[in-house]
């Protein structure tokens, strides 16, 4: 299991983060995709805590963790032979950074000593809702993925307003179009991933969910696209021209070389700063158990660190997974303390059987790649 975290709440990662943003020339700020700098990006409302919560709840035998990391560490964390912090100077070339951008750091993941060839990588605001079975991810030699529940992304250049998911999707396809038929000789690439012929192109982004990978594919893919690997490597922040590839090209490759197959999923998606927020947390909570996945996507760009917005989802997760998982310390508790947080989950519980009753199976709301 490996997971992406950061505190951005943290004094010394925000200057260096400050220090990075003063240097970059003016033309690239203008490169950088939408929503590339904001603080929902970098804030931890205690996300990761819940997550392993919830890993250890649904997939106790998830064998090894990795947390990848820029020189921080949970203050709650407590030193487990079950899990490693991986800083980004051990994946990262000391010229590539800093780099704040999520798309950036994870094109190296692979490469973390000890992973094993299937793995499952997670943002920490991605959660397991029920009991995983691998067999529901992985194939025998690829995995599943899923759609997002965004709207069809429109067949056009990468745009400067658009999302990184809606770009890394016309990026992907142009890509595949430009390699379809053609020769891979002098690639690492076997002769036997040949593109399918076929395949026909989807103009959709997939869901923020947890995503099985196999670390040969990864190896593989560094050899026939290095110039996508080196485009995203290449940023400080995330930009709208070199948008995330992990996240979409290796997916829709293995799609298009039948090594992924397309599956559906019970999941919830929560955007934190939308006006419907609270409703959107009692639906969660409603089918919690019954979910395959769920994510609470932190949108709230504007908020303070007592923000009720980020309260309310600390209730919200503290009364779906009160358990403390073995990863944590005993007796380091999360900002509120847990009768607050049990006092604010009761008016989150009161709207529960109504938002069950309305509920749709599969649902998402607009969110923010």
């Amino acid at each position: 299991m490996v997971y992406l975290w950061v505190d951005g709440n943290d004094s010394s990662w925000r200057a260096k983060r400050q220090a990075a943003l003063a240097q970059l020339p003016r033309d690239t700020g203008a490169a950088m995709a939408r929503y590339s700098n904001v603080e929902g990006r970098f804030r931890d409302n205690h996300e990761l805590r819940y997550s392993l919560r919830a890993l250890e709840k649904f997939f106790p035998q998830h064998g090894h963790v990795y947390i990848v990391t820029d020189a921080q560490a949970p203050d709650w964390l407590r030193p487990s032979d079950r899990l490693t912090l991986v800083d980004h100077r051990e994946l990262i070339p000391e010229s590539s950074l800093p780099t704040f951008d999520s798309g950036h750091i994870e094109s190296w993941i692979h490469h973390i000593p000890g992973l094993s060839e299937r793995y499952f990588y997670f943002n920490d605001d991605v959660f397991l809702g029920a009991p995983l079975n691998p067999a529901d991810w992985f194939t025998p030699d690829g995995f599943y993925l899923t759609w997002s529940d965004e709207p069809h992304v429109t067949d056009e250049a990468m745009r400067m307003d658009a999302t990184s998911l809606e770009n890394a999707c016309r990026l992907s396809i142009e890509w595949l179009r430009a390699q379809a038929g053609a020769s891979l000789v002098g690639k690492d690439l076997p002769p036997s991933r040949q593109q399918d012929p076929l395949y026909q192109s989807t103009f959709r982004t997939f869901a923020h969910s947890p995503r099985p990978m196999r670390r040969s594919l990864l190896r593989e893919l560094e050899g026939a696209a290095p110039e996508l690997f080196a485009g995203v490597r290449s940023t400080v922040f995330r930009s709208w021209d070199k948008p995330t590839i992990v996240s979409d090209f290796v997916l829709r490759w293995a799609l298009a070389h039948s090594l992924a197959k397309m599956r559906t999923y019970r999941h919830r998606h929560v955007s934190t700063g939308d006006v419907d927020q609270q409703a959107q947390l009692q639906a969660l909570a409603a089918e919690f158990g019954a979910l395959d996945f769920f994510c609470i996507n932190d949108t709230t760009d504007d908020a303070h660190l007592d923000d009720p917005r980020l309260r309310q989802v600390q209730s919200v997760l503290q009364a779906m997974l009160p358990q403390a998982s073995g990863f944590e310390q005993s007796g380091c508790g999360a900002p509120d303390t847990h009768e607050e947080l049990a006092d604010q989950s009761a008016e989150i519980h009161q709207g529960v059987q109504a938002a069950a009753a309305h509920q749709s199976p599969v649902s998402g709301s607009r969110r923010r790649a």
